[in-house]
């Protein structure tokens, strides 16, 4: 066999050898986003479950403020909907509006000294309050996650093994806008 045909296989599988690595990296970070997915999902179906309790522990007391256990309801509904068809996008604005939802159910709640001392409704605000901080926290490891795969996916040379292979970027966890903007205390107690 001559030296240039075994340079030429040698150099051939080492090419099919960094094929494979950058293959099985790209298998490891697709998989590291859906783990951290699952991490979420778990934590907002265990919310799912706990919202309609603290709504009716609520209801009980707050008689005049229907509106805002109704707009709590039908985040849930949202959140619900965008999880199980796995819509990021939507579930990112549905979050935003939950979160302001129970933000001012909180915030009513101050105006309701016997529902604030109900034992019930105490140990439903600390788990759901928990819950959202759990969720904060795997939204930023998804999210952290999604970065590695989508800056992995566009760096040459795995751009070219990606593209190939039909590996595809992943859409970032944001949450609405209305997350971060100030409940309005004033307007709640008039």
């Amino acid at each position: 066999m001559e030296v240039s045909t075994m340079i030429w296989i040698g150099a051939g599988v080492l090419l099919i050898g960094y094929v494979i690595i950058i293959y099985n990296n790209l298998v490891n970070l697709k998989h590291a986003v859906s783990q951290a997915w699952s991490n979420i999902d778990v934590l907002l179906k265990q919310r799912h479950e706990e919202l309609p309790k603290l709504v009716e522990t609520c209801n009980a007391y707050m008689k005049h403020e229907r509106e805002t256990l109704e707009k709590v309801m039908q985040a849930r509904a949202a959140v619900a909907s965008a999880r199980e068809s796995q819509d990021i996008g939507g579930l990112g604005q549905a979050e935003g509006m939950l979160r302001l939802g129970l933000g001012n159910l909180f915030a009513v709640a101050e105006a309701y000294p016997d529902l604030k001392a109900n034992e019930s409704f105490q140990h439903l605000q600390n788990r759901i309050t928990a819950l959202e901080n759990s969720i904060a926290d795997r939204r930023e490891f998804y999210n952290a996650s999604v970065n590695a795969n989508n800056v992995r996916i566009e760096q040459f040379p795995d751009v070219a093994v990606a593209r190939l292979l039909g590996f595809g970027s992943a859409e970032l966890l944001e949450f609405a806008a209305e997350e971060t903007a100030d409940v309005n205390l004033q307007g709640m107690f008039r």
